[in-house]
């Protein structure tokens, strides 16, 4: 922070936190530990949690229904939660008049001296935190894990142990970083950018330049060789690691010798076989991992590259991936009745996340002859994405879509075969009829769920209820 900024906080100890919600109030709660004098502003007439806010913190005080400016212009610091965009008009006059906004995550970083592994990524980003969490633990570090997975940042600071914590890994968001200015962590990644949240960036240059972020003042990066937008330009004092599926050749070996090196995940085969491994050197079989499909396998490379820079132990990160199963409706497997395998990927809220759980599920079993062997469930609310990208690979490897939601009419334009259903019920009842054994059902929405749900979570706690009901 700025010393601007910091003498402006030390003489008005007034911070206003915009924004409610489970971020909202975890600032909240911290910042009154300190001492501050904390009101709240937030532009719906009832944000959730403002009734435990008014039981729990009666001095604060809350100005619900609009972002007031005068409120705002009173403040020695604004807080923003990440759900409320700093395009807001109200924001911008108070940044005029010199007041800093901040997020969740500067305040932490102020307080917290330990190093940071700081993850973000359009997809998978849930995912390869939990996996460097537990490749950290199982190295014998005390570690914290939150973010926008999760734990908000703050709420690690009030846990009893906090001080013996040795490592924190962190799952950012394109949001949170839009504000971040004191964040200097030891490993850095952006795992792969593709189009999202359209409905809040003016194109996908904001939104890679928000991505981009978390690179400002790292130690070391990771980049992703498979995807030129992760890639940041960074000085010749940073360490970059980097991860691919790219499959390595003997001449490929030849040519970029100097290359494969501790720093350089990726696969390599032999004797029929794909094995997970740092430089010429073989880690582990593919299919030993816990967690299935080839964007999972881009996962655990990811994984691998962020341990090695953090210093954590390689037998531990390698025992890690073969028992970690995944996340919840992160491409989980429900189960299989009738030799259909079912998938509940409810966390695929766009594009870029569906195309890679299509092409991870269709690649995994090449005895099944690759292609054309998925029935898809998709559809929601597309946030002002094109959806234009899913029209060849769908085409190529899933047997029939079936679409829902706000958004089902715009997907059917780029699905060769495909039903609109009413609702998620008929769908996944129809996907059964479908179905022939050997076949796998897919549920990735590609768009959001607050059309018909109330979040992803509940969206596929309802996929996973019908298809058991279904069945058993």
């Amino acid at each position: 922070m700025e010393k601007l900024a910091i003498d402006r906080v030390a003489e008005n100890r007034r911070m206003v936190v915009v924004g409610l919600g489970q971020t909202g109030y975890s600032c909240v709660r911290y910042l009154c530990s300190k001492g501050f004098d904390v009101a709240v502003v937030d532009s719906r007439e009832n944000p959730p949690g403002a009734a435990d806010l008014r039981r729990d913190f009666p001095q604060v005080s809350l100005n619900a229904g609009s972002l007031d400016v005068d409120i705002l212009l009173s403040a020695g610091e604004i807080v923003l939660s990440p759900g409320v965009a700093l395009a807001e008009p109200e924001l911008q006059q108070a940044r005029k008049e010199g007041i800093p906004i901040v997020g969740d995550i500067d305040l932490f970083c102020r307080v917290v001296s330990q190093p940071i592994v700081a993850i973000t990524g359009s997809n998978a980003k849930s995912t390869v935190t939990e996996l460097v969490g537990l490749m950290a633990r199982e190295s014998g570090l005390k570690v914290k894990v939150g973010g926008n997975i999760g734990i908000p940042v703050l709420d690690l600071l009030s846990a009893e142990d906090s001080d013996q914590t040795e490592l924190y890994v962190l799952e950012l968001s394109s949001f949170q970083l839009e504000t971040i200015h004191d964040m200097t962590p030891l490993v850095a990644t952006v795992l792969n950018i593709s189009e999202d949240h359209m409905d809040r960036y003016e194109g996908m240059q904001p939104y890679v330049a928000a991505k981009h972020r978390i690179f400002n003042g790292c130690h070391k990066i990771v980049v992703n060789r498979d995807d030129p937008l992760s890639q940041a330009i960074v000085g010749e004092l940073v360490e970059s690691y980097s991860f691919g599926v790219d499959v390595e050749t003997d001449e490929k070996e030849r040519v970029e010798g100097q290359q494969k090196s501790s720093r350089y995940f990726g696969i390599l085969k032999a004797e029929g076989l794909s094995y997970l491994a740092c430089g010429n050197r073989a880690l582990m079989e593919v299919n030993q991992l816990g967690i299935m499909g080839k964007h999972n396998v881009a996962n655990a490379l990811a994984a691998l590259a962020l341990g090695s820079a953090a210093g954590l132990d390689m037998k531990a990160m390698l025992e890690s991936l073969k028992s970690y199963r995944g996340l919840p409706h992160r491409c989980q497997w429900i189960g299989t009745w009738r030799e259909v395998e079912w998938f509940n990927d409810s966390k695929g809220t766009n594009v870029g996340a569906t195309l890679a759980a299509i092409e991870g599920l269709a690649d995994v079993d090449s005895s099944m002859n690759g292609s054309r062997q998925l029935i898809l469930i998709a559809g929601g609310l597309g946030k002002g994405q094109d959806f234009s990208p899913l029209r060849a690979v769908v085409s190529e490897k899933v047997k029939h879509t079936l679409l829902i939601g706000e958004d089902a009419l715009r997907l059917q334009e780029f699905m060769k075969e495909s039903t609109v259903c009413n609702t998620l019920q008929q769908a996944v009842k129809l996907a059964a009829e479908l179905a022939h054994g050997g076949d796998r059902v897919l549920f990735s929405p590609a768009c959001a769920s607050f059309d018909m749900f109330a979040g992803f979570e509940d969206r596929g706690d309802q996929f996973v209820t019908t298809v058991k009901a279904l069945f058993e």
